[in-house]
């Protein structure tokens, strides 16, 4: 098995699973269909390419909650038009947005030469990926490496990836949350979320339904931890 670990961290992010035109919403961490359509556009898939675009959905997925973040609102006022170029209408549109949060996703899949490609279109795109709205980029060190174990395993085994001053505010260890494709965990309850891809198609895009579950794990902090073995009076002469 082999896992791909990839880090969203920024100003701004938006992952939304149900929006419409006036109110844009966004998920608490991101969506496998929102990264789905990230590597879809790496590996420069189009959008009516459903066949290309379903195989996707086998990666199995997993989403790390290192630094949650706050949620922004913003609004835009739109104007409409008539046929015959006079003003209609203002109206206000409402769009959300987390900021100052950082997510860690694990994908991964048993056939290691899918994924090797997978990574190396991450690393040269062929459209230009962002976080869930074409205002948000990617962090340059947004790939994060790969691993030879699970999607589940890996997000266990990495160290904590929250910013600095972040950091700071926190004790020695704390728990982060996880959300995970149902069965990659043996954890006990699940929860429906639409997000797996049927179509990107401008003419009608269908998303689908998936098991997900909340899996918790305890991570050290890198700032917080020192090491107690020094002793200063060591350097005092007799």
């Amino acid at each position: 098995m082999k896992t791909i670990l990839l880090k969203f961290a920024g100003p701004l992010q938006s992952w939304g699973t149900s929006s419409h035109f006036e109110t844009r919403h966004t998920d608490f961490y991101p969506s496998k269909s929102a990264v789905i359509g990230l590597i879809a556009a790496s590996l420069g898939y189009r959008r009516d390419e459903d066949e290309k675009i379903a195989r996707l959905n086998e990666l199995d997925f997993a989403v790390r909650i290192d630094q949650q973040g706050n949620l922004l609102r913003d609004f835009h006022i739109v104007q409409k038009y008539t046929a015959k170029g006079d003003s209609d209408r203002n109206y206000v549109t409402n769009r959300y947005y987390l900021e100052d949060a950082v997510f860690v996703v694990a994908i991964s899949h048993g056939d290691s030469q899918f994924l090797n490609m997978i990574l190396q279109a991450l690393k040269s795109p062929y459209f230009q990926p962002f976080m869930g709205r074409r205002g948000l980029p990617l962090i340059a060190d947004w790939i994060i490496g790969d691993t030879e174990v699970g999607a589940l395993k890996s997000l266990e085994l990495l160290e904590w990836q929250a910013a600095t001053w972040f950091m700071k505010k926190h004790p020695n260890s704390l728990s982060l949350e996880m959300y995970v494709d149902s069965h990659l965990t043996d954890s006990i309850g699940s929860q429906l979320r639409q997000d797996r891809v049927e179509s990107f198609s401008q003419k009608g895009r269908k998303f689908g339904f998936r098991y997900e579950t909340r899996v918790i794990i305890r991570v050290n902090n890198p700032l917080q931890t020192r090491n107690t073995d020094h002793d200063i009076f060591k350097s005092i002469g007799d």
